[in-house]
């Protein structure tokens, strides 16, 4: 199988392009390398994909009003699109909104649009949020819940996405589906997030930031796990013979206290947080909880990674990674 995954210099597009490499199928990766953090850390995980004989590498951006025209004579056999780029962050979204609904919604569009005039018109299997759920009451997070009520600028540029691909099954037969992860962590993750933020101070000694006194809740997934999630859905998607449901929840559907999570840092670190407490920021919700029974039952999958034993993990990581 050959695949356009997109995002393929990003955190989960890194690790999911090994696992299809592996597997023995063959990825065009396509990436911009913009600068939201260091271009290294990007540029690594590319050395690693470009060790394997399958996979060619284009740089563009996402948001290229016709990717037709500009890759489409050199993707021409690809099977299905694996659309996992996007301008992430929350917290960002509420001080760039332009670089989110570029990247996200005019890049949405791209990817299907290029679907529709590819010749073998293939299935694009791509990445949604649990953000879209908001402030939603009914816990855990069900896929037939609404999801109409964005608390940030990336929720809603999410949510555009998932009525994006909606229409453009119904006006151009692109069939599609969307991976709503749940807080995904694990070796080569971004800067931004609490993993490595909180990992980095821990063993320089220095404070981390804790919001609502480190109740909130969240459903840490490793990326180990994500990965199983979006390898199901691609050869679900490839099966013209199964019906394939509009959005999937990839979550660990085990959430955990954010004090909990310091804790299996502090533990893998051998060192001791020091904390300092905070009010939650505008755009965060205080519980993420996946329902995963879908996603059970259609892709077979079974989160595996424990929270202490992928903290673990992403610390030794860490460690050697910044110690080169």
């Amino acid at each position: 199988m050959k695949i356009l995954l997109t995002g393929a210099a990003g955190f989960i597009g890194h690790h999911t392009a090994i696992r299809f490499l592996e597997r023995g199928d063959s990825v065009v990766g396509l990436d911009n390398l913009n600068d939201y953090y260091q271009v290294s850390l990007k540029q690594d995980r590319l050395t690693i994909a470009e060790a394997h004989p399958e996979f060619r590498f284009i740089r563009m951006d996402v948001g290229t009003p016709d990717l037709f025209e500009a890759i489409g004579h050199s993707i021409e056999d690809v099977d299905v699109i694996v659309h996992l780029a996007a301008q992430a962050g929350v917290r960002y979204s509420m001080q760039n909104p332009y670089a989110y609904v570029h990247s996200n919604v005019m890049g949405q569009v791209s990817i299907l649009e290029l679907a529709a005039r590819l010749p073998k018109r293939p299935p694009v299997v791509y990445a949604s949020s649990s953000s879209v759920y908001g402030l939603g009451e009914k816990i855990p997070f069900c896929e037939d819940a609404r999801a109409d009520k964005p608390i940030s600028v990336y929720a809603a540029t999410k949510r555009a996405c998932e009525m994006l691909a909606h229409v453009y099954e119904g006006t151009h037969g692109i069939r599609s589906t969307g991976m709503r992860f749940f807080t995904v962590y694990g070796r080569y993750g971004r800067p931004d997030m609490a993993p490595w933020m909180f990992t980095n101070a821990i063993l320089q000694g220095e404070p981390i930031s804790v919001f609502n006194n480190g109740e909130m809740l969240r459903d840490f997934t490793h990326v180990s796990d994500i990965v199983s999630g979006v390898v199901g859905a691609v050869d679900r998607a490839m099966d013209l013979t199964l019906p394939l449901e509009p959005v999937y929840n990839l979550g660990n559907n085990k959430p955990v206290k954010l004090a909990d999570f310091i804790e299996a840092i502090e533990k893998a670190a051998g060192r001791a947080a020091i904390k300092e407490f905070k009010p939650k920021p505008p755009g965060d919700v205080t519980v993420t909880y996946a329902n995963i029974d879908l996603a059970q039952r259609d892709l077979g999958f079974a989160p595996q990674t424990t929270i202490e034993a992928g903290m673990a993990d992403f610390v030794e990581w860490f460690r050697g990674y910044n110690q080169r």
